[in-house]
């Protein structure tokens, strides 16, 4: 075995889990992040991990709960929003998704994606708060 081999392997892993779990976030626009009270309140989050994108659009609906929309720049199979213990589903189509009826709380967002080499690969947001 080369010398070194094992050190570097550790710290390969490490770097691969650090760029997943500590996605880029950019705020692009907000009114008040840390809740959405009213119909007029929106706001506008961009994360990314250098390889995969994901711009999302959150609002709130007459009923009190919030509606999410996104569009993601790689191919999505399975894309998840984790909230409250639980976990919603969506399709994208042609890379937009949506999830409806979501209530005030922490979230994270999980992707599954296909890079063009044919490998899958999970992408998430840092935990935020709608």
């Amino acid at each position: 075995m080369p010398a070194g081999l094992v050190d570097r392997m550790v710290a390969a892993v490490a770097v691969e889990d650090l760029s997943r779990e500590y996605a880029l976030l950019t705020l692009v626009e907000a009114s008040d992040l840390a809740a959405v009270r009213s119909a007029n309140d929106t706001a506008t989050l961009q994360f990314s991990d250098g390889t995969t994108t994901v711009l999302l659009h959150v609002s709130e609906d007459e009923s009190g709960s919030h509606r999410v929309d996104g569009w993601v720049d790689a191919a999505a199979l399975a894309i998840r929003l984790e909230h409250k213990g639980a976990e919603l589903s969506a399709e994208a189509d042609s890379g937009r998704f949506a999830f409806e009826g979501v209530a005030a709380g922490v979230v994270r967002l999980r992707i599954v994606a296909q890079g063009e080499d044919g490998d899958l690969r999970e992408f998430q947001t840092p935990q935020f708060e709608i």
